[in-house]
């Protein structure tokens, strides 16, 4: 059994600034303040990471964040419908066809691993044109301020899922930051690097990933699954 735990954004899609509205929404509604979001780098972050350092300042811990990440999340997926037809969000070149070629495989298990919370992860596929039914397990950025933790926890869920152990060297994580490489290699997984996101092209290459690609279309050439 393989399994290929894909990264959201700049990796599958590209949402255009909703999910940075939606937290800020969310944030003032939670917590009455959003620290200095418009200028905080959101790449590679989970969302419990993102909103722990944005209040770090004002003393909030990152445990505090923790134990307010449910309510959160539930007001900020609210939010991100309410405001949603304003936004677009499009699939990145070639996601689409190789989601349905991995689907189509019996001996391959597809996941997400991604920062957005469990709840705007859904919102943020859907307005893309996925269907959050294609990744049957996934672990979300309101679960751990740890990246790492998530590629972990995406693992046990894809065991039990399987009913049978996976092992580290069947796993491809699939994103486009250097912490997504990082977490690839906290379960000793293959780290596949795409070049669809913001980060540039020489930082990925310098964070030693297994793979870099231009995009997703030369995967299943490239990349021995």
């Amino acid at each position: 059994m393989k399994l290929v735990l894909f990264d959201i954004d700049g990796t599958l899609l590209i949402s255009r600034g909703i999910g940075r509205e939606a937290k800020r929404r969310a944030m003032q509604e939670c917590f009455g303040m959003t620290g200095d979001l418009d200028n905080h780098v959101f790449g590679g972050k989970t969302d419990w990471r993102i909103v722990a350092d944005l209040l770090a300042p004002q003393g909030f811990t990152t445990a505090a964040i923790g134990r307010a990440m449910p309510a959160y999340e539930t007001v900020m997926a609210r939010h991100m419908r309410a405001i949603s037809p304003g936004y677009r969000a499009d699939a990145l070149p070639h996601t689409m066809e190789l989601l349905g070629a991995l689907r189509e495989r019996p001996d391959v298990l597809v996941g997400l691993v991604t920062g957005n919370t469990s709840k705007t992860a859904r919102i943020k596929l859907e307005m893309a044109g996925f269907d959050p039914a294609w990744f049957p397990l996934g672990a979300f950025g309101n679960e751990s301020a740890d990246r790492a933790d998530l590629t972990r926890l995406a693992l046990e869920r894809a065991q039990d899922h399987a009913g049978r152990a996976i092992k580290g060297a069947d796993v491809f994580v699939i994103g486009d930051t250097p912490a997504d490489i990082q977490a690839a290699r906290a379960i000793d997984a293959i780290a596949v690097a795409v070049c669809t996101g913001y980060t540039p092209r020489a930082e990925l290459l310098n964070s030693d990933p297994d793979f870099l690609l231009a995009d997703l279309s030369a995967f299943l050439e490239l990349v021995p699954l």
